[in-house]
């Protein structure tokens, strides 16, 4: 097992409509000096690139940001926040939006390119602002370097619960050379947002969370009320998760309904066979050992790799590929092979996904938040042994916690978000980490808010079909109920496999 993926993810989208809430042009908004350079408030920005996906690139406006690292001891060490201004691409209104990443670990400003279609529409009059959550990105990144080190990972012996505590240590004690560990959390990220927000001179924002993200814009609300004008929650994490402890049941259930999919496809379940018992067969064979190693081409560096399949690169693949449905078409393809014995694509695919997340995720970042929110509720479940993952993520998080430095979070932390914000959350049908119920659950408590599922989807769905237009629609007039979502109707999940060249009509 890739101890790795497992913590990684521990837990991973217009037609604009003429302001209608009263609020102003923005008159104070980003300026051009005489030297050509742009200032927000008090904050001065420098023209800078966003990198994205396939080498192409996102222009932007960059800076940094000085803040206290405990912001209880104004006078204490100071760390810089990296901010990322996209203009709108208009005459802006005056609140802008917050994008807020998942992980948690990931960091706004590296995760914006990938979603940056999903904001066009809204950005024809409203700027964004990505602010990398401390320990992420640009800001002090808390990174674990020990985590993705290849020979950590393919060594068999450092899959137990003790060696991924051994390795945490290590990443504790080399991270608390230059930061303290407890100011990292959910509660400081909030903080850092509202203190940015009166840098830049405005009164009120938008606030955009993704998956973790989620949780970040409610705990802002629920803090800030004033200054929170809207909320747009994409994959939703109600105050109430904990979160990785129900993901052992959350991916099963989605791994039922995409396997369903492929029995009621009758080319699918002819020529590929029932996923859920080659699923049973194949794991039963890697989790008996004994399997002699494989050669495999690394599908990145085309190298000829060598390695033992192990139980650990299934479970990796299944818990990662369940996030997006086209990944997840292929499940019934790579089970019959591996049902076969044939672990190469198995085992390519496997490194391709580590390749793929790399550093991504600040691991010490989501410790400090998970440890410090969440650690103390983890529990063993009886009625997850016979699931996938099992209560193997809950276990290792809780050696990693016993470790790891916790700071503290707010004492109404895990009250649900009520008032009168307008809230839109959306959700993906097949979600396998946060499905829509969690969705449904978060609304029932906002008179304003509206939840829309999106049909055959998975996590992340901000981008996706009309979204993007609803998603403007609704930042223009902060009235979810009002949005006419009929276009989502169309959306539908991607065919299984049926064969080695995709689905069969």
């Amino acid at each position: 097992m890739k101890p790795a993926p497992f913590s990684l993810s521990l837990l991973a989208g217009a037609l604009l409509l003429a302001g209608c809430d009263g609020g102003t042009r923005q008159q104070a908004g980003p300026r051009a000096d005489a030297q050509g350079k742009l200032h927000y408030g008090a904050i001065a920005f420098e023209p800078c690139a966003l990198a994205a996906p396939g080498g192409s690139s996102v222009e932007a406006q960059c800076a940094t940001l000085p803040v206290p690292e405990n912001h209880d001891a104004p006078d204490g060490r100071q760390i810089e926040l990296a901010i990322a201004l996209l203009p709108a691409k208009g005459m802006a209104e005056a609140d802008p939006i917050y994008m807020i990443a998942g992980g948690p670990g990931q960091s706004a400003i590296e995760s914006f390119p990938m979603v940056a279609n999903a904001f066009s529409d809204v950005r024809r009059n409203r700027h964004v602002l990505l602010v990398d959550a401390r320990g992420t990105g640009g800001s002090n990144p808390l990174l674990c370097p020990g985590f993705m080190d290849e020979e950590t990972l393919a060594d068999p012996a450092n899959e137990t619960p003790e060696a991924v505590a051994r390795v945490t240590e290590a990443c504790r004690d080399e991270l608390q050379k230059t930061a303290d560990l407890r100011y990292y959390t959910t509660g400081d990220h909030i903080r850092d947002l509202d203190l940015v927000r009166g840098k830049i001179g405005v009164e009120r924002v938008n606030l955009v969370g993704v998956s973790y993200g989620t949780r970040v814009a409610q705990q802002y609300a629920a803090a800030y009320p004033q200054h929170t004008r809207s909320l747009v929650l994409d994959s939703v994490a109600p105050n109430s998760l904990v979160l990785g402890q129900d993901h052992a049941r959350n991916l099963e259930d989605a791994l039922d309904a995409q396997f369903q999919r492929c029995r009621a496809n009758e080319a699918c379940l002819t020529n590929l066979g029932d996923p859920r018992q080659q699923l049973t067969l194949v794991r039963e064979r890697l989790q008996a050992g004994g399997i002699a190693p494989v050669r495999y081409r690394d599908p990145v560096s085309g190298e000829w790799r060598e390695e033992v399949p192990r139980f650990g690169h299934l479970v990796g693949l299944l818990r990662m590929y369940a996030y997006q449905p086209s990944m997840a078409a292929t499940l019934p393809l790579l089970l019959h092979e591996a049902s076969q014995q044939r672990y190469e694509s198995l085992l390519a695919q496997s490194r391709m996904l580590a390749s793929e997340m790399g550093d991504s995720i600040a691991m010490g970042m989501s410790l400090s938040v998970s440890c410090s929110e969440d650690a103390a509720e983890f529990r063993s479940d009886t009625a997850d042994a016979d699931t996938v993952l099992g209560n193997l993520l809950v276990d290792l998080m809780q050696q990693q916690c016993q470790v790891w430095p916790k700071g503290s979070r707010s004492e109404n932390f895990r009250a649900p978000l009520s008032g009168d914000v307008p809230v839109l959350a959306i959700s993906g049908e097949l979600d396998p980490v946060t499905p829509p119920r969690y969705g449904d659950e978060v609304v029932e408590t906002l008179p304003n808010g509206r939840h829309l599922v999106l049909p055959g989807q998975g996590h992340s769905v901000l981008g996706t079909g009309c979204m993007p237009k609803l998603f403007a629609q609704f930042v223009e007039t902060a009235d979810a109920k009002s949005l006419d979502a009929k276009c989502l109707d169309r959306l539908s999940a991607q065919p299984p496999f049926a064969g080695n060249y995709g689905w069969e009509p």
